[in-house]
C-alpha cells in the first residue's frame, strides 16, 4: 500500500476514533498484550478463570477508573469509560461482557442509585477487592421490568429488608458473575413497607462468603454451557428470607426510615421507576457500541481475506481472480464495512451526548429522555447489524471462516445474545416507536394505554422531526433541499435526508390514525397488538435517519480532502444499500417509481465498483489494528497471490 493510501486510512481511523481518540489508541496498544487474546480452546470453568484474571489487569492498566466519579475513586470520565471498554471487544467479547457486569452494571448501580454511605463499596469494586453481579432479569420477567416478583420486605423490628423469592418465576436468572465469582448482587426487588408496595427498588444482598460458599438463605446455580461467551459465569440466585441491613436499599431517589416511613423525592411511582432505569442507560449504550466493534472485527477479517484468497481463472489474463474482485463479493461486504462507518459515527455521537449529561454539561429537560431513546434505538441498530455482518462474514470466507482458528464462528457465537440482553430488540424497536408516537410528552409516563393512543393519534409527524435533537448542518441541508423528492437527484444528501425523514413521518403519522381507529372498535391493548408491525416499522425508520444524519456530521468533521470524498462515497453506499433493502416500501407507497427503484440497485452496483480499489484503506480505516485479528487464515500463504 502506497504513502498515500496509508495517510488517507489513517484520516479515516482518526475521524471514526472520535473525540477519545487518545483513548482508544492506548487501548490499541494495551490490548495487543497476548495476555488479551481469546483462547476458544479452553473449557468454561478455565474460560472464566482466564477473563478474571485479565479483569486484573485492565483493573490495574486504569481501565475501571474512568467510569466512576473523582470522589469515589475514579477519574469522572463516563464517555472514555464506554470507549476503552468498547476496544475491549476487539480482543474478547467473554472479557469485555465480565467488564461489564462488574464496572458497568454493579459499579453502576451502586453509583448511581446508592448514595454517600455505599461510597466505600464503589471503592471496593472498582479495584476486584469486591466482586459483584446485577440481578435483575428473573426467570419470569425480563423486559418487563415494573413486573419483577422477588421481594424485599421491611420489618422495623429489626431495621431489616426481607428478600424472597416467593415463586418459581422469580428466581434471578442468566445473571453474570453469579454462577461462581461475584460475592454481591445489585437486586431489583418489589419494595415493601408498612404503607404498602413502592414498586420496584435495588439493593445490596451479600450471596456468598470469602470462600464463594453460598450464604444462608441464598441458594445459587450455574446456567451451565450457553452459544457463546464462555468465559462468563451465568448462574441463578434463589432467595429464601434472606435479610440485609436497611442501609443496604440504594436509596439516591427513594429511602426508608428507621420506622418504616417510606420518602422519595419523586412523587410519581412511574416516574420514579423510568428515572432509576434512566439512570443505567451506559450499559444499553456500551452492548450496542461492543457489538458494533465486535462487526468491524469480522469485516477486518473477511475483507483482508478476500484480497489475498483467489478463486477460479480469469479468461483475460490466465490467472486466478481475487474474490473481491467479484461482483457479488463486493455487494456481501462493501455495503456491510458502509453500515459499519455509519454505526461508528452515530456511536461517537451518542457517547459524546451522554458524557455531557452524566458530568454535568447538559442541564436540558428532556436530554436524559432524549438519551434514553436514542441509546435504545442505537443498540438495536448496531446488534442487528453485528448478527448479519459476522454470519455474512463467515460465509463469505467460506470453509475458512468455519474454523474456531479464524475467530468468526466465535463472534458469531460471542455476539448472538447482544440482540437480546440489555433490551430485546423487538421491545426495544417498540419503545424508540412510542416515544415518537407520544412527541416526547411528559405525560405519557402517568397515561394507561388507552391515554397515550389518544395523545398519539393526535401527534402531526412535523413533531417528530422539531423534538428529534436535530442540530444546524442537518437542518441546513434540509432547508438547501428544493428538489421534489420523486425527481430529486439521489446523490445529493438534501434529498437522501428528505427521503429517510418522510418514510419516517409517513409511518409515524399512519400507525396514529390506525391505532385511533382500531381503538374506537376494540380496547386499547387489542390497538396496539393490532397495528405492532406497524409501530416497529416506524421505530425502524426513525432509527435510520438517525444515523444517517450522525455520519454526515461525522464526515463533516474529516478534513482531509481525499479521506473526506472517500467518506462520502461510502455514505452513498450506506443510503443506496438501504434505499435498495427498503424498495419494495419505497414503491408500494409511492415514495419512488420502479424505475427509480432500478436506479437505486445500479447505484449499489456502480459504488461498489468504485470501493473497490481503496477496500483495504477503509478496512484499515476501521481502526482494528492487524495484530489483533488474530485470524490464522490471513497469515496462510496457502491463500495469497497465486497467478
Amino acid at each position: 500500500m502506497d504513502t498515500g493510501t496509508t495517510a488517507t486510512a489513517e484520516r479515516l481511523r482518526q475521524a471514526l476514533d472520535g473525540p477519545w481518540s487518545e483513548v482508544r489508541e492506548q487501548a490499541r496498544v494495551h490490548l495487543a498484550d497476548e495476555r488479551f487474546a481469546g483462547d476458544p480452546s479452553l473449557d468454561h470453568r478455565a474460560a472464566r478463570a482466564r477473563a478474571l484474571e485479565q479483569m486484573r489487569v485492565l483493573a490495574a492498566l486504569g481501565y475501571a477508573e474512568k467510569g466512576f466519579r473523582k470522589e469515589h475513586g475514579g477519574t469522572g470520565e463516563p464517555g472514555a469509560a464506554v470507549v476503552a471498554l468498547e476496544m475491549v471487544a476487539y480482543a474478547d467479547l467473554s472479557l469485555w461482557v465480565k467488564s461489564g457486569v462488574q464496572w458497568g452494571l454493579f459499579g453502576g448501580a451502586v453509583e448511581n442509585l446508592g448514595t454517600e454511605r455505599h461510597r466505600q463499596c464503589i471503592e471496593r469494586l472498582i479495584s476486584l477487592d469486591l466482586l459483584g453481579c446485577f440481578a435483575m432479569t428473573e426467570s419470569g420477567h425480563g423486559s418487563d421490568v415494573a413486573h419483577l416478583e422477588t421481594t424485599a420486605t421491611y420489618d422495623p423490628a429489626t431495621e431489616e429488608f426481607v428478600v424472597h423469592t416467593p415463586t418459581p418465576s422469580a428466581r434471578k436468572d442468566y445473571i453474570g458473575g453469579a454462577a461462581e465469582h461475584a460475592r454481591m448482587a445489585a437486586v431489583f426487588a418489589q419494595l415493601h413497607t408498612p404503607s404498602g408496595n413502592q414498586g420496584v427498588h435495588c439493593l445490596l444482598v451479600p450471596i456468598r462468603d470469602e470462600d464463594g460458599n453460598d450464604l444462608p438463605g441464598v441458594t445459587t446455580s450455574d446456567c451451565g454451557l450457553k452459544g457463546g461467551l464462555p468465559g462468563v459465569d451465568n448462574g441463578r440466585i434463589v432467595f429464601d428470607h434472606v435479610r440485609v441491613p436497611r442501609e443496604n436499599l440504594l436509596n439516591r431517589y427513594a429511602d426508608v426510615a428507621p420506622d418504616g416511613t417510606y420518602t422519595s423525592q419523586i412523587e410519581n411511582p412511574s416516574r420514579r421507576f423510568f428515572t432509576t432505569l434512566g439512570t443505567l442507560v451506559r450499559g444499553r449504550i456500551s452492548v450496542g457500541g461492543a457489538a458494533a466493534a465486535g462487526a468491524r472485527v469480522a469485516l477486518s477479517i473477511a475483507l483482508r481475506y478476500a484480497l489475498k484468497r483467489r478463486q477460479f481463472g480469469n479468461p483475460d489474463d490466465g490467472g486466478e481472480t481475487l474474490l473481491l474482485d467479484y461482483r457479488m463479493h463486493q455487494r456481501r461486504l462493501l455495503p456491510l464495512l458502509a453500515h459499519s462507518y455509519a454505526l461508528a459515527f452515530a456511536q461517537n455521537d451518542l457517547v459524546r451526548r451522554m458524557d455531557l449529561i452524566q458530568t454535568g454539561q447538559d442541564h436540558e429537560p428532556g436530554s436524559q429522555r432524549a438519551l434514553e431513546k436514542r441509546a435504545a434505538g442505537l443498540k438495536v441498530a448496531q446488534t442487528r447489524h453485528a448478527t448479519r455482518t459476522i454470519q455474512e462474514c463467515r460465509e463469505a470466507c467460506g470453509g475458512a471462516g468455519y474454523l474456531t482458528e479464524n475467530r468468526l464462528v466465535t463472534l458469531k457465537a460471542d455476539t448472538d445474545v447482544f440482540t437480546t440482553f440489555e433490551g430485546d430488540n423487538v421491545v426495544l424497536t417498540q419503545l424508540v416507536a412510542k416515544e415518537l408516537l407520544t412527541a416526547y410528552a411528559d405525560e405519557v409516563r402517568d397515561l394507561d394505554a388507552l391515554g397515550w393512543v389518544r395523545f398519539a393519534a393526535t401527534m402531526a409527524g412535523d413533531v417528530v422531526r422539531k423534538t428529534s435533537g436535530v442540530r444546524q448542518l442537518i437542518q441546513t441541508l434540509r432547508d438547501r433541499g428544493g428538489d421534489i423528492v420523486e425527481e430529486g437527484d439521489l446523490s445529493r444528501r438534501a434529498v437522501q435526508l428528505q427521503l429517510f425523514a418522510d418514510r419516517e413521518d409517513y409511518l409515524i403519522r399512519t400507525a396514529a390514525h390506525r391505532l385511533r381507529a382500531r381503538a374506537e372498535e376494540t380496547g386499547p391493548f387489542e390497538a396496539f397488538n393490532n397495528a405492532q408491525d406497524h409501530i416497529l416499522a416506524a421505530g425502524a425508520a426513525h432509527i435510520d435517519r438517525l444515523v444517517l444524519e450522525a455520519f454526515i456530521e461525522g464526515i463533516s468533521g474529516i478534513e482531509d480532502l481525499e479521506a473526506r470524498e472517500l467518506a462520502e462515497r461510502v455514505c452513498d453506499l450506506h443510503v443506496y444499500s438501504l434505499l435498495e433493502q427498503n424498495s419494495a416500501w419505497f414503491i408500494m407507497h409511492r415514495f419512488m417509481t420502479v424505475e427509480r427503484a432500478k436506479a437505486v440497485r445500479r447505484g449499489v452496483n456502480e459504488l461498489v465498483d468504485r470501493l473497490r480499489p481503496d477496500a483495504l484503506t477503509l478496512v484499515e480505516g476501521l481502526g482494528v489494528p492487524e495484530n489483533m485479528l488474530r485470524a490464522a487464515m490471513l497469515d496462510d500463504a496457502s491463500v495469497y497471490e497465486r497467478r
